[in-house]
């Protein structure tokens, strides 16, 4: 994989390519809401003095599946905390 500077991989970046994402959410995603973000590892973290936190890491295909994602966790009450995109994925496909 090629190696780029991060506002190389921002300038390169385009709405139909996939890339890595962790998204925070308060509160826990268990359960059956588990199926709903398949392929995503989904981890809860929790603290003595905070609510729980759920981390959902993982490739996401495009900017329309982040935008189902993320309108998924709104319909189900999860307040979001963060978004972050941590790998740019499309040299991968070119």
């Amino acid at each position: 994989m090629k190696q780029s500077t991060p506002n190389k991989a921002i300038s390169e970046f385009k709405f139909r390519n996939p890339a890595v994402y962790k998204i925070k959410v308060k509160g826990e995603i268990s359960g059956s809401l588990k199926d709903r973000f398949g392929g995503l590892q989904i981890n809860v973290e929790r603290s003595k003095d905070m609510d729980s936190v759920t981390v959902l890491i993982g490739q996401i295909n495009d900017q329309s599946a982040l935008s189902g994602i993320l309108t998924s966790l709104y319909d189900f009450q999860f307040p979001i905390i963060s978004v972050n995109m941590l790998e740019n994925s499309h040299s991968d496909l070119e």
